[in-house]
């Protein structure tokens, strides 16, 4: 069998990354031992995706490559991992096989196309508009230079000493601050791998992630990625430009369902301690009760005393379906009474983060990308970064 690998320099190739769809990784297995023989060949994969019309099928006999098609399924880091190679006999009784290891992984990614043409037009509607600060005289932190007084102008732009050496009044211009650090922290425990209308809410978060980050790195600011479940997972590091975010994409890739419970205290701990800036850290998460999240809330509390910090949930549409459902059975009323009172404890929690000078978000998954485009935007126009 050594002998025979040798004498079979099959390869596997695949595309280094594609979206949930198709993927096409052709399969090169050569002749051997000098003679054209007919093979057979068969791919192995993981359970992210799944063949359109079977695994392998037979080469020319005097070598050549098969071309497959596979379906993505779900994102992250999907991998075909050995190659089956068979052949007959010299008369045709029996079949020789081999099982070659292989390792190529291929980054399935959300797709999000759909969601950047609309984040461009959020972009073209607010003051970030083309991806860079706009120019506004009142507006954000970071001086941009000096123009002559006109009326309707606030007394606070004038500069008094650059007017009094002049001559005449002259006004400070501002412009939005970039270079601003942003910390997309997504939580993908269990809670998260639950689905939300057929697909799990971390995917959801991630899609919403990609789609700040895009935004983000076109107005000018550094962004970095960062999981967490039991402890932290993925943490790409701050980037900054728009050709960035194509690693931001495989990062995101990395981030792998989860069934363990969220350890709040030492995932966020240990990215305050990477955070040597204010920074707007943005936390995908979710919870069920005050006492689940009774740590959570501490170490958030820590984390305001220097950061911004931004929290996107999504509203559990089935719960509140639950507690609106005109009930008919005396058990549609205890299921009713029993979403209801979850969501208020939902809400109790909701709460004390805002009392901790959190900013929170609760929007519908579908909304989820959007609703935090457009906060972040709004938080830019109102220099809380």
């Amino acid at each position: 069998p050594g002998g025979v690998r040798a004498e079979l320099p099959a390869s596997l190739s695949a595309p280094p990354k594609g979206g949930v769809g198709g993927l096409y990784p052709p399969i090169a297995a050569p002749s051997f031992g000098g003679r054209p023989r007919a093979l057979q060949a068969r791919v192995g994969y993981d359970q992210r995706l799944a063949p359109v019309a079977g695994t392998g099928g037979a080469l020319p006999a005097n070598g050549g490559t098969l071309d497959l098609e596979f379906d993505a399924l779900r994102r992250g880091i999907a991998g075909f991992d050995r190659l089956w190679l068979r052949w007959r006999g010299p008369f045709g009784l029996i079949w020789n096989q081999v099982v070659l290891p292989m390792d190529r992984k291929v980054a399935v990614l959300p797709d999000v196309s759909s969601a950047r043409d609309e984040a461009i037009t959020l972009l073209q509607r607010s003051a970030l508009a083309d991806g860079h600060a706009q120019r506004r005289a009142g507006q954000g932190r970071e001086f941009e230079a000096l123009k002559d007084y006109q009326p309707g102008m606030g007394r606070r732009m004038i500069d008094w000493k650059r007017s009094a050496r002049h001559g005449k009044l002259l006004a400070r211009e501002f412009r939005v601050e970039e270079n601003n650090n942003i910390v997309l922290a997504i939580d993908c425990g269990r809670l998260m791998c639950e689905p939300v209308d057929g697909v799990p809410k971390v995917d959801r978060a991630v899609t919403a992630a990609l789609l700040s980050a895009f935004i983000a790195l076109k107005g000018g600011d550094l962004v970095s990625l960062f999981s967490f479940d039991a402890r932290p997972r993925v943490s790409s590091g701050a980037v900054r430009g728009s050709p960035s975010f194509t690693m931001i994409q495989k990062r995101a890739a990395e981030i792998d369902y989860s069934s363990e419970e969220t350890n709040f205290t030492l995932a966020l701990t240990t990215l305050a301690a990477k955070l040597d800036r204010r920074s707007l850290v943005i936390i995908f998460t979710d919870f069920v009760d005050p006492i689940s999240a009774e740590l959570m809330l501490r170490t958030v509390g820590r984390l305001t005393e220097r950061h911004l910090v931004l929290f996107m949930l999504m509203k559990d549409a089935e719960l509140e379906a639950l507690a609106d459902m005109a009930p008919a059975t005396p058990e549609d009323v205890a299921r009713a009474v029993t979403a209801g009172g979850l969501l208020r404890q939902r809400q109790v929690v909701i709460g004390r983060l805002r009392l901790l000078g959190v900013h929170v978000i609760e929007a519908d998954h579908q909304r989820l990308g959007p609703a935090l485009v457009e906060r972040y935007i709004q938080l830019k126009e109102e220099n809380l970064l």
